[in-house]
């Protein structure tokens, strides 16, 4: 069985490395983040007031 030559190795890395790379990047810009609804609705925050 033949063995492969350097370059094909090093095509191979560079072919799955520019993948993977594409592959995250479309991942990562194609998800739309989702926006609340109401973004002016006030927020209600309880108060922690340390008593002693």
């Amino acid at each position: 069985m033949p063995q492969m030559a350097p370059i094909s190795w090093l095509l191979l890395f560079i072919m799955f490395s520019m993948s993977l790379i594409m592959f995250c990047s479309m991942n990562y810009f194609i998800s739309m983040p989702s926006t609340p609804l109401s973004s002016n609705e006030d927020i209600s925050k309880n108060s922690l007031d340390w008593k002693w």
